[in-house]
């Protein structure tokens, strides 16, 4: 299998699955058939990269914000000291943004997604974003401050996507994220879908709310409420809480239920993170699919293993993608090692604090 042309066959079936649910909203298909064309010259770059021996991951993270308004239970960011009350006052620019958004589109990346935090909290880095055009950008917010200009802005620039985080019913949803939040994204959702604006959910996904948010009902709500994009997140057990995380078993069941209700609610996009790896020889981290910049530049294999030896601020991201810590990771096997919850760097830490102390000796 060839990952390249396997993740591009993958994108593909995004754009087209968007484009057939968007058949009655003109605005929004005429942004998609664009944005296809766009993705086929993309994937094109990422071929003739990979076939030079410079793969192309086609995707990105982007934690653009260290603030956050929420002290959802669990949240990675809180318990690794990314995310905070205030913002940290040496995040990078969104000048530096646009330009390593720029770079990523002229390499070959489809989609940048940005995190934070709360990614909302950075609405020029918003606005660099929707200047690159070609490139989409899911937005994962908790929801809360998607409304006046801020959904305009949304509204006018399509390559924005926004994504709200649920974790299920009413009273799962309250508990991690806290009273209220439920009804409150809930109006958000229905707000947005009567604007005729493309926007998804992302739902971590425990042992606990398994059953529910893989359900039909609950599924056929969100389509209800205008939404077209559901993301299946593996839970990752941060806090060293583990009980919540899904095992083998689990995993499973939530990807033959996903493919269920595929053929279900066709005119929706539903997919799970990280997936099925083993088909993917592993997690995609470190450049094999993906990699993350973190709020002041720094370059990590993913949000769950936060080291790095190559910086943003100032160097590029091709350099980033062939650095020493990436590049060993990838020849390590380490992403292929069986583990729980969803992230295989996350359990590997130890490795992988390992080569990174070994790469410093040698520097």
């Amino acid at each position: 299998m060839n990952l390249t042309e396997y993740l591009g066959d993958g994108i593909n079936q995004i754009f087209r699955t968007a484009l057939y649910s968007s058949y009655t909203k003109t605005r929004e298909r005429i942004f998609l058939l664009r944005a296809t064309v766009e993705q086929k010259i993309a994937a094109r770059k990422r071929l003739l990269a990979e076939r030079e021996g410079n793969p192309v991951p086609p995707f990105l993270i982007a934690s653009i914000a260290t603030r956050c308004n929420l002290h959802c239970a669990g949240c990675y960011a809180r318990v690794s000291q990314t995310c905070t009350d205030q913002a940290a006052a040496d995040e990078l620019t969104a000048g530096r943004w646009g330009e390593l958004f720029a770079e990523a589109k002229d390499m070959g990346v489809s989609f940048i997604l940005l995190a934070g935090g709360e990614p909302l909290e950075r609405p020029d880095v918003l606005d660099e974003a929707a200047k690159t055009r070609g490139v989409i950008f899911p937005v994962f917010t908790n929801g809360t401050l998607l409304s006046g200009q801020m959904l305009k802005r949304f509204d006018h620039h399509r390559n924005l996507v926004p994504v709200i985080s649920i974790e299920g019913d009413r009273s799962q949803t309250d508990a991690r994220r806290g009273e209220g939040m439920f009804d409150l994204v809930s109006r958000t959702m229905r707000e947005m879908g009567s604007c005729g604006i493309f926007y998804g959910v992302s739902v971590t996904v425990t042992k606990d709310n398994l059953d529910t948010v893989l359900g039909e009902e609950f599924i056929a709500e969100l389509l209800n409420k205008g939404c077209r994009l559901v993301l299946f997140v593996e839970y990752v057990p941060v806090d060293g809480n583990a009980d919540p995380a899904l095992g083998e078993k689990e995993r499973q069941t939530l990807i033959e239920q996903k493919e269920m209700l595929c053929t279900r609610f066709k005119d929706m996009i539903l997919m799970a993170f990280p997936g099925d790896e083993k088909l993917m020889g592993g997690c995609l981290a470190a450049g094999r699919g993906f990699f993350h910049i973190n709020a002041f530049g720094g370059a990590e294999p993913c949000p769950f293993s936060p080291y790095s030896d190559t910086s943003l601020r100032f160097g590029s991201i091709k350099q980033a993608l062939d650095s020493a810590l990436f590049r060993k990771i990838r020849e390590s096997g380490i992403e292929a090692d069986d583990h729980v919850g969803g992230c295989a760097l996350f359990e590997a830490k130890d490795e992988v604090e390992n080569i990174l102390r070994a790469i410093q000796r040698c520097v």
